[in-house]
């Protein structure tokens, strides 16, 4: 079924980027054919964006600056190596080109403040993926620790337990780099949870970190990392990041505060409570019993990464998908969307503090990369 809620013209797209995470891009404007147009595919291995390009019955481009040359293109993904980013999307938004880059914005504070200054000199709309943030449980726990239902925040914690062969990181001579990955285990994967992680807890302002190469060999990044991390309002969280963790496990974020609780598995709601102004008072507490997860999300369901599907509006739309519907939204709209470079920068300024202090070996504070 196609999605007829926004009749007109369609927003032409070409994905940058020919490997797994532009495959994703593709699936995604798929899915909302009716709001996109995927008019052409780039890469800078020529054979692959043909390979690519006759999959999907698109044009092949080998290079960038052509792509941003074509007028029959308004839009442009990012799959590229996160260290190609900050060039690419500011080249992007000069053109004339609205922009969807893949996480992370950037490996660089730095690049990612000059990203943020083109953006102000555009009149285009640029996004960030961040895709669990559309997930309905996250949806759920950021408005109520944003609402007060929580009471007073006290504490969180996220932990991503997952598995990286050796071969992963051997297939790319840019994976496990600083240069173009900008990091391991935190950067490109637990980055999505961290992302949350702030999105629900707020504004962090110092951490103290370690890390660690401890399964893996030939990389210059970490596949273990944990941090200790304090907020501008008094609440304080860990974080747990591991490519390192054989066979690998579901994501957990956990939200604490004075009158109430969540916590989410990898997209779903698994534990809810909040007190309410008329809860009776209890002196030790119900140790996860009183759960309003089924109250808050009674048809919850997940946001696949990956799997597709024919009809945009079912349960299993991709969430890479999700987030595209926003993006083309807010273009039509002239508004922000949900995930804005700002907010990429964000997280990304936070694990960066990470890194530095993992390096330093002492507590190290998070800069704000607003304040150009």
């Amino acid at each position: 079924m196609a999605d007829t809620t926004h009749p007109g013209p369609r927003l032409r797209f070409a994905v940058v980027g020919c490997g797994h995470i532009g495959q994703a891009h593709i699936r995604a404007l798929r899915q909302l054919e009716d709001r996109a147009e995927l008019v052409a595919v780039a890469d800078v291995v020529p054979e692959r964006a043909a390979a690519f390009a006759k999959d999907y019955g698109v044009d092949a481009i080998s290079c960038l600056e052509e792509t941003l040359a074509r007028p029959d293109i308004d839009a442009v993904t990012l799959g590229t190596p996160s260290g190609l980013h900050g060039d690419q999307l500011i080249k992007a938004l000069e053109a004339g080109k609205h922009v969807i880059v893949e996480k992370p914005l950037d490996v660089s504070v730095d690049v990612a403040k000059r990203m943020l200054e083109a953006e102000r000199r555009s009149d285009r709309t640029a996004m960030v993926v961040s895709q669990m943030r559309y997930a309905p449980a996250s949806q759920a726990v950021h408005n109520a620790a944003r609402s007060g239902a929580f009471g007073n925040l006290t504490s969180g914690t996220v932990t991503m337990p997952w598995w990286r062969s050796q071969s992963y990181y051997d297939s790319g001579d840019w994976r496990g780099t600083w240069a173009m990955d900008g990091g391991g285990a935190l950067m490109n994967q637990a980055i999505h949870v961290i992302d949350l992680f702030r999105w629900f807890l707020g504004t962090p302002v110092e951490v103290y970190a370690w890390s660690g190469q401890l399964a893996h060999e030939r990389i210059e990044v970490e596949d273990t990392a944990v941090a200790v991390v304090r907020f501008e309002n008094g609440a304080l969280g860990t974080v747990h990041g591991s490519t390192a963790a054989y066979p690998g496990a579901s994501r957990r974020i956990q939200v604490h505060g004075d009158r109430g609780s969540a916590i989410m598995d990898d997209t779903r709601l698994s534990y809810f409570h909040s007190a309410g102004a008329d809860a009776t008072d209890m002196p030790y507490g119900s140790r996860g019993e009183e759960n309003q997860a089924a109250q808050i999300l009674p048809d919850q369901h997940e946001l696949p990464s990956r799997r597709p599907a024919a009809d945009p509006t079912d349960p299993s739309m991709t969430s890479h998908a999700v987030q595209f519907r926003d993006f083309i939204d807010a273009v039509e709209e002239a508004r922000s969307p949900l995930v804005t470079l700002t907010e990429g920068a964000k997280t990304l300024a936070l694990i960066q503090a990470i890194y530095e202090s993992a390096r330093a070996g002492q507590p190290v504070k998070v800069s704000d990369p607003t304040q150009l």
